[in-house]
């Protein structure tokens, strides 16, 4: 079982962009893996859509995508026609990231991503809904498991991103429905003196009924901490 903070496993494999390495595909970028249950069923192919959809802002972030099924590369090279085709794109556009073969179902066991409950007419477990976010370092950096039945909000995917990355360079925590550009907040480890060298632009606490001086926010920093 893949743990937050665990070297993410260096696999090989083969995808519609060709036969590829996890970290040389990575490279210095951040990635999305992300598994569905099948090709040609209509959740998954909502979800591709807005993945697609989204590319260009996962671009901006130096994330790559990485799609993965239990399906092989035939079908990922014609159901991709038809994802982009539900995106109303222009005929014979691209598909913008590559879908990982794994019809032998070694990945998905490998990293845990099979469905029970899911299974094909054969008898064979699917792969679930997993999300695995991957830090330049390797390094798993979030993950997310989502049943068969409920499509995922890859709005909330790149929220989670830039969440990710502006932490990953300041020693801020976001609160509950943050957005770039909201404030964020000072963590309790930090002390209050210190907090005021940190956060030039200022840090303001609540006032809670406990006295406790916990709730503490600063805008959002625009520069990486050292």
């Amino acid at each position: 079982m893949m743990l937050l903070g665990d070297v993410f496993p260096n696999f090989e494999a083969d995808s519609t962009f060709g036969r590829m390495k996890l970290h040389e595909f990575l490279g210095d970028s951040w990635g999305v893996l992300f598994s569905h249950p099948r090709d040609f069923t209509p959740v998954c192919t909502t979800e591709l859509g807005r993945a697609a959809q989204l590319s260009l802002e996962f671009s901006k972030r130096n994330v790559k995508l990485i799609a993965l099924s239990v399906d092989g590369l035939e079908e990922h090279h014609d159901w991709s026609k038809d994802i982009m085709a539900y995106n109303n794109a222009e005929p014979g556009s691209e598909f913008p990231f590559p879908i990982i073969a794994d019809d032998r179902r070694e990945l998905v066991e490998e990293l845990g991503m099979l469905d029970p409950e899911e299974k094909d007419q054969s008898g064979m477990p699917l792969s679930a809904r997993c999300v695995f976010v991957i830090g330049p370092d390797k390094k798993l950096k979030l993950s997310i498991l989502y049943p068969a039945t409920t499509g995922r909000n890859f709005d909330e995917i790149l929220r989670v991103i830039d969440s990710l990355q502006l932490t990953a360079h300041n020693r801020v925590a976001t609160p509950v429905d943050w957005r770039p550009g909201d404030s964020v907040m000072v963590p309790p480890g930090i002390p209050e003196q210190e907090a005021l060298k940190l956060f030039p632009a200022g840090v303001y606490t609540k006032d809670l009924p406990s006295g406790k001086k916990y709730l503490r926010y600063t805008p959002q920093p625009n520069t990486h901490q050292q």
